[in-house]
């Protein structure tokens, strides 16, 4: 395994002692529930899109998330400006490219945001990824719809071709910089009835890389938590209730201890070339 889990589940007490500004351009649908878990988190959320102030906001976060969920041009603006400033003053940026694929502007937005701005990680599930990289991966609204092949060799690929992390989330989560990859198994199927679980994850994985250098340990130790909050959710509400889910959900950001995550991450290399 490339890092232990107590090394990882040390990256949640330092969110937690830090308390860090995330800096969230985010989309209209998932705003409240993105601003309440990083609180439960204990990360500071930010949510400002007018590009008269995003370059200032954005150079004084610990981190930036782009979301293009309900986009259009001025955010698309906005999103690049913001994007610029972060690169300037050594701010990272995680993109969930939302959609993509599933229209030709989604598409072309993301790749534009890509060749513009230096991200530091790209969340996604396999559709939006695939399609980003311009492999055929169909899409259903902004769900991942139906692929052929690996989601290993997708992550692998799409890092080496986009030159930052990927991280594609689904029954399990994979993160890749091209030549290591792994796998972290812990999570529930519940997190894809209930709107926003994806987005909050690319803002919490913000949370992770706004306290730790190294982008690629923060992702692992993000998505091992989110799993693991997500497991402990289900064992308190049961796992056909999605609406109690949700409350429990954000109970469980704030509640679920280093220890516990610890004790109840289960992560896997699977590849170092």
């Amino acid at each position: 395994m490339l890092y232990s889990n107590v090394e990882l589940a040390q990256k949640l007490d330092k969110v937690r002692n830090e308390n860090p500004l995330v800096h969230n351009m985010t989309n209209v649908v998932v705003t409240n529930f993105t601003a309440n878990g990083l609180l439960a988190l204990g990360a500071s959320p930010v949510m400002a899109y007018a590009k008269e102030e995003v370059a200032d906001m954005a150079k004084i976060a610990g981190a930036l998330v782009l979301n293009t969920g309900t986009l259009n041009e001025t955010q698309i603006e906005a999103m690049i400006i913001a994007g610029k400033s972060a690169n300037a003053n050594g701010v990272p940026v995680i993109y969930d490219p939302v959609g993509a694929g599933a229209t030709g502007y989604r598409t072309e937005a993301a790749q534009r945001i890509l060749k513009e701005v230096r991200v530091s990680l790209i969340r996604g599930n396999a559709g939006e990824i695939a399609n980003v990289i311009g492999e055929n991966w169909s899409m259903k609204g902004v769900d991942a719809g139906q692929g052929a092949g690996s989601m290993v060799v997708l992550a692998e690929k799409a890092a080496r071709l986009l030159s930052c992390l990927v991280a594609i989330t689904g029954k399990e989560d994979i993160v890749s910089d091209g030549a290591t990859t792994v796998l972290v198994k812990n999570g529930h199927p519940i997190l894809t009835k209930v709107t926003g679980t994806g987005c909050l994850l690319t803002s919490v994985i913000g949370a992770f890389a706004a306290v730790e250098k190294n982008v690629m340990e923060a992702a692992i130790a993000a998505l091992a938590f989110y799993g693991v909050a997500a497991e402990q959710a289900v064992g308190l509400v049961g796992a056909n209730r999605p609406g109690s889910f949700q409350e429990e959900f954000i109970n469980q950001l704030s509640q679920v201890t280093a220890n516990q995550v610890s004790e109840l991450a289960l992560v896997e290399r699977v590849s170092k070339k």
